[in-house]
């Protein structure tokens, strides 16, 4: 028989437990909107831009060779078996511009939303012709409807990239994705701050995207370099760097000290130990950080913190603060689609190849933090068990319930004191979470969530 531990066995063995291993509640999640805007909204480039960027994906066939027939190359869910790709039923290359891949989100008080585009079609080498932008979205939970009231494309006529661009040579120098991998948006007074993957760096820009200035990465006083830093001119390996962060492991989240003074960029990866010789973790878990810069500065403090993944090989999505000392962020698996569309047995077009099982918005707080600097989890919602009594959900509800069954959930922020915004990035055109071979759209939610926000 085992026997129940006395209280000083309890509180020894709490002693040896992992640092970073604070309570966690689980709390419910109502939803009280459901908005999208379709997969297939597509802007006209600038007229000033280059003729090349008229029509966007040219370089996404599997080959990499350029395509120039509009509407010639299908898309598939990344996440299919090779073998046997399920389609989106959307094909490539667009003409014009998708509105597409939100990768962050903040709300400017008044209904409406600052979001941004991700890199394109997913990697450099084939977003040379996927303009880089952000938007101002109003999404009407009444109608279901998502209105793009004002966009803002990203330029550098005043060279402050300081590496070589795809539109290096002409006037205004838009920026695509193969410059750049923006990830997390927070404006500032009139500024946008935008954290970006490839470097990483944080990139400032006026309201009508040109840039204004460009900011490396320091951890411990050294230069932070990823396998695209601009520098690196050989494959990156681990140790090459005293620190050094995976390839597309940049700035995923990044969120704002409520007076506007700091900004905390959030790394997707952990970073590489070189004193070790792995990447960062305590007690076999992965960790990320949490860096501090100041915005009135323009420089790093040196001030960090850590975040514990609840699984190695998760991701995060967003990161935004609640108030001084509390914010929330995005946790996901690399899941799409709900479990039961899996399949037992030989596979049918109609399944799922890896089915969503976490998707979490987690509450952190940054004062909390134990002896090792890890931030305090003090709680979470689950995407994939929404409370949905009132049947608002338009798509994805049953029986009273609702999920956000998105491979890539990246947009999280508070609307006011019982509700947060929560938003996909839909990959276009390669996520198909919903229906297992139709495109995902864009959607938005609104959750009623009072008992996570007043948790302390």
């Amino acid at each position: 028989m085992i026997k129940k531990p006395s209280a000083l066995i309890a509180l020894a063995i709490a002693a040896l437990a992992p640092a970073f291993a604070h309570a966690d509640q689980a709390f419910p999640a109502t939803l009280a909107g459901h908005a999208f805007l379709p997969a297939a909204t597509f802007l006209a480039a600038p007229k000033d831009a280059p003729e090349s960027l008229a029509v966007s994906g040219k370089y996404t066939a599997a080959d990499a060779r350029r395509v120039e027939a509009a509407g010639s190359l299908p898309g598939h869910s990344y996440l299919s078996d090779k073998a046997a790709p399920r389609p989106t039923n959307v094909s490539l290359p667009f003409k014009g511009q998708p509105v597409q891949g939100f990768s962050g989100i903040k709300s400017d008080g008044n209904g409406r939303y600052w979001v941004l585009q991700d890199n394109g079609y997913g990697a450099r080498n084939n977003s040379a012709d996927a303009m880089l932008m952000f938007h101002r979205v109003k999404p009407d939970w009444q109608n279901g409807g998502v209105k793009l009231e004002q966009t803002s494309f990203l330029h550098d006529p005043d060279r402050k990239i300081p590496f070589l661009i795809v539109n290096e040579g002409t006037r205004k120098r838009y920026l695509t994705g193969a410059d750049l991998d923006i990830e997390s948006i927070q404006p500032i007074g009139n500024a946008i701050w935008l954290g970006d993957e490839l470097g990483p760096y944080l990139i400032k820009t006026d309201l009508k995207g040109k840039v204004l200035a460009v900011f490396e990465t320091r951890v411990d006083g050294k230069v932070l370099k990823s396998p695209d830093h601009f520098s690196v001119t050989t494959p990156a390996t681990s140790g090459q760097f005293n620190t050094v962060a995976r390839r597309s492991r940049g700035y995923e989240g990044m969120a704002a000290s409520k007076d506007g003074q700091f900004l905390y960029p959030l790394l997707e990866g952990p970073l590489w130990n070189a004193e070790d010789k792995k990447w960062e973790s305590k007690d076999g878990r992965e960790y990320l950080r949490i860096l501090e810069f100041s915005v009135v500065k323009g420089e790093w403090t040196g001030r960090s913190w850590k975040y514990a993944l609840e699984l190695n090989g998760n991701n995060i999505g967003d990161f935004n603060m609640i108030d001084a000392e509390t914010g929330l962020i995005i946790e996901r698996d690399n899941g799409e689609g709900l479990p039961e569309h899996a399949c037992n047995g030989p596979a049918r077009p109609d399944c799922q190849n890896v089915p969503a099982k976490f998707k979490r918005v987690y509450k952190i707080s940054l004062k909390d933090t134990d002896a090792d600097g890890f931030a305090k989890k003090i709680g979470h919602i689950d995407l994939l068990d929404i409370q949905d009594p009132k049947h608002l959900a338009r798509r994805g509800g049953k029986d009273g319930k609702f999920s956000f069954p998105f491979v890539t959930i990246e947009d999280v922020d508070v609307v006011d004191g019982e509700h947060i915004v929560v938003a996909n990035d839909n990959n276009l055109p390669y996520s198909a979470a919903r229906q297992p071979n139709l495109q995902d759209d864009n959607e938005f939610i609104l959750l009623h969530v009072p008992e996570l926000l007043k948790a302390r």
